[in-house]
C-alpha cells in the first residue's frame, strides 16, 4: 500500500479557528481515507471532503454544537500568504466560509488566493510525496484517475485543549466500502502492464503503442483517415534504386513471379527525377510474399535493391490528404495558376483598336460605358417584387443584354471610324491628283510660252537684217 507522510505544522496567530478545527479533526481521524479529489499541476491540490465529491465535509464545530455550526467565518488577515509551495489552507465554500477541505499549494507566488482561502501552515517535509501528486494523471475535472488517498493522520503536538463533548477515538477506525468505491482504480491497485512478459513481448507491446500513437497524430493533422486504416498486403516496397531504372524495367524484372496492377518508380513532381524507391502492386498476395524474400537485395542496374512490404496508405481515395493529388494534379494547377485570369471588371473591358484613333475611341468608350452606368443605376432603382431566384436571373439577363449592346456599339463606333479613314484617304488621294494635273498643265503653258517667244525672237531678228531685205526686193524684180 502507498503511504504519503506530509508534516504540516501550524502557524498559530490569527487564524485560531482555522488552526483548531485542522488539529481537531486530524485528532479524531476526520481525514482518514479521505480522496485527494482535485489536483491542478503546479497551482494546487485539494482534498479534506469524505465523500470524494468537492460539495462535502464539515467543522469540527458540528461535531460539537450541530448541523448550524457546519461552517464558520473565514478569517481574511493572514500574515502568511500564497508565496511558495507547500503553503496550506482553508478552502472557501464561496460564502466566505471554510468547513474541513483544505488545498495545498504546488506553485509559487499565487497572491489571488490570498484574501479568500486562510492560510494557516505549510508543508516543511515530504515536497517530494507534493512532486508525485503534483504530476499525477487527471481528466478533464482535474480528478486523478488513480485515487489518492489520506490513510492516516498523526498529532505531533496540539496547543489547542480539547473542547469538552469531543469523542476522540482509541484507534483509526475501518473504512467503508462507499467510501473506497470511487469507481477509480484503487489506490493499492498496481498498474504494471509488462508484469510477467519477456523482453521481446515488452518490446513489441512498446512498439505497437508507439505506431498507434503516431497514428492518432497523422489522423489528427489529416494524413490519415483513420487512425486504424492497414497498408495493402499485395503492394510491395523497393527502395535503393539506380535512378536509371524505369517503371517497365521494374515491371518485366518483377512479372515473373505474377501478373501485376501496377508498378510506379516514385519522382519529384517538378523536376520529374527518380527519388530512387518505388511501389508495386500484384494482383495476388502469395506473388507478392514470393517477391519479398526472393528479390531483396537483388542487383539491379549496378544497385542492391531493398524489398518490402508497403506501410503506405496512398492509394486509398478519401477527402483529406492521402491519395487525392497526383504529379498532374499539380502540373495542372500550375499552368492554371501562370494563366492570367479571365475574370476582368465590365468598366475596365475596352474594344480592340488602332493607335491612331485612341483619342476618339477613348471618349466614344467613355461615352458608352457612361451610359452603361446610367442603366445599371436606373435597374438598381427599381423595387424588388419577385423572389430572389427570379431577381437573379432578371441581373443575368440585363447584364447580358447590356453587354451585347456594349459590343454592338462598340463595333458600330469602329465601323464608323474605319468609313472616316477611308474618306480621308480618297480626299487625300483626290487632292493630290488635283495639285498634280495643275502642276502638269502650267508646264505645259509655260513650255508653250516660251516656243512662242522664241518664234516672234527670229522673225524680228529677220525684218532687221538689210541683206535679207534686198534680195528679197531683187527677186521681186526680176
Amino acid at each position: 500500500m502507498r503511504q504519503y507522510f506530509l508534516i504540516v505544522p501550524t502557524s498559530i496567530g490569527r487564524e485560531i479557528c482555522a488552526c483548531q478545527n485542522f488539529l481537531k479533526l486530524c485528532k479524531i481521524k476526520y481525514y482518514n481515507y479521505c480522496l485527494i479529489h482535485n489536483v491542478q499541476r503546479d497551482f494546487i491540490i485539494q482534498t479534506g471532503d469524505p465523500l470524494g465529491t468537492g460539495r462535502g465535509g464539515e467543522s469540527i464545530f458540528c461535531k460539537l454544537y450541530g448541523d448550524q455550526a457546519r461552517f464558520f467565518e473565514a478569517e481574511k488577515v493572514p500574515r502568511i500568504k500564497h508565496k511558495k509551495k507547500g503553503t496550506v489552507s482553508m478552502v472557501n465554500n464561496g460564502n466566505d466560509q471554510h468547513g474541513s477541505q483544505f488545498l495545498i499549494t504546488t506553485g509559487e507566488n499565487l497572491d489571488y488566493l490570498d484574501g479568500v482561502h486562510t492560510v494557516f501552515g505549510e508543508v516543511t517535509e515530504g515536497m517530494d510525496v507534493l512532486k508525485k501528486i503534483n504530476e499525477t494523471f487527471v481528466d478533464k475535472e482535474f480528478v486523478p484517475y488513480q485515487d489518492i488517498r489520506i490513510n492516516h493522520t498523526v498529532i505531533l503536538d496540539d496547543p489547542f485543549d480539547d473542547p469538552p463533548g469531543l469523542i476522540i477515538p482509541d484507534s483509526s477506525p475501518e473504512p467503508t466500502k462507499e467510501q473506497l468505491d470511487s469507481g477509480r482504480i484503487r489506490a493499492d491497485e498496481e498498474i504494471d502492464d509488462f508484469k510477467g512478459k519477456s523482453v521481446d513481448e515488452v518490446e513489441e507491446i512498446q512498439a505497437e503503442k508507439e505506431a498507434k500513437t503516431q497514428a492518432i497524430l497523422l489522423e489528427m493533422v489529416g494524413d490519415l483517415p483513420d487512425a486504424d486504416i492497414k497498408p495493402p498486403e499485395n503492394v510491395l516496397f523497393v527502395c535503393k534504386l539506380n535512378p536509371v531504372t524505369t517503371d517497365e524495367d521494374l515491371e518485366i524484372i518483377f512479372s515473373r513471379f505474377g501478373p501485376i496492377k501496377s508498378c510506379e518508380v516514385i519522382r519529384d513532381w517538378k523536376t520529374g527525377e527518380s527519388l530512387c524507391y518505388a511501389f508495386i502492386e500484384f494482383e495476388k498476395e502469395e506473388d507478392c510474399e514470393k517477391a519479398y524474400f526472393k528479390m531483396d537485395n537483388v542487383l539491379i542496374d549496378d544497385r542492391r535493391i531493398h524489398v518490402d512490404f508497403s506501410q503506405s496508405v496512398a492509394k486509398v481515395k478519401w477527402r483529406g490528404k492521402g491519395g487525392k493529388y497526383t504529379k498532374d494534379d499539380f502540373k495542372e494547377y500550375e499552368k492554371e495558376h501562370d494563366k492570367p485570369s479571365k475574370l476582368i471588371l465590365k468598366e475596365e473591358v475596352k474594344p480592340n483598336q488602332d493607335a491612331k484613333y485612341n483619342l476618339v475611341l477613348d471618349e466614344e468608350v467613355e461615352e458608352s460605358s457612361a451610359s452603361h452606368v446610367r442603366l445599371g443605376k436606373k435597374h438598381k432603382k427599381k423595387k424588388r417584387h419577385h423572389s430572389d431566384d427570379e431577381e437573379d436571373d432578371k441581373k443575368t439577363k440585363k447584364f447580358k443584354d447590356s453587354d451585347r449592346r456594349y459590343k454592338e456599339e462598340c463595333c458600330k463606333e469602329k465601323r464608323k471610324t474605319e468609313k472616316r479613314d477611308k474618306q480621308q484617304s480618297r480626299s487625300r488621294s483626290q487632292s493630290r491628283d488635283r495639285d498634280s494635273h495643275y502642276s502638269s498643265s502650267k508646264s505645259k503653258d509655260k513650255h508653250r510660252e516660251e516656243l512662242w517667244e522664241r518664234e516672234r525672237d527670229k522673225k524680228r531678228d529677220r525684218s532687221r537684217s538689210p541683206k535679207k531685205s534686198k534680195d528679197k526686193e531683187r527677186s521681186r524684180h526680176r
